[in-house]
């Protein structure tokens, strides 16, 4: 097991070189981001329920959304098609999960009103 563990963290770790991406900023970014896009985006519902203005929250949640990838689209090179692809189809998958977690919360709040 702890052969996989290493060839794994081998591999990981050599696609840095190959793509000019350090994978150690890369994941502290993308888990570092979570916790933050959880609390903007509770703020963003916050303030859609409260009928406030929503541009900055939704900005800063957009923002942490993708923080990550955009670290990987800046600072990668010779990044292969099938990456930015892969991204794509992540970025649009959360933008549909997170619309629904806005809905629902939304419509949660206007049944206990």
């Amino acid at each position: 097991m702890a052969d996989i563990i290493n060839s794994i963290s081998t591999w990981f770790l050599s696609l840095g070189k190959t793509y000019g991406v350090n994978p150690i900023i890369f994941g502290s970014i993308y888990v570092g981001s979570i916790p933050l896009f959880t609390l903007s985006l509770a703020w963003f519902i916050k303030n859609m329920k409260a009928k406030k203005p929503i541009v900055l929250p939704a900005f800063i949640t957009a923002f942490l959304f993708v923080s990550a990838y955009l670290y990987l689209i800046i600072a990668g090179k010779n990044v292969p098609l099938w990456v930015y692809l892969f991204i794509s189809v992540m970025i649009l998958s959360g933008i549909y999960t997170t619309w629904r977690k806005v809905q629902l919360s939304l419509k949660s709040g206007l049944e206990n009103e």
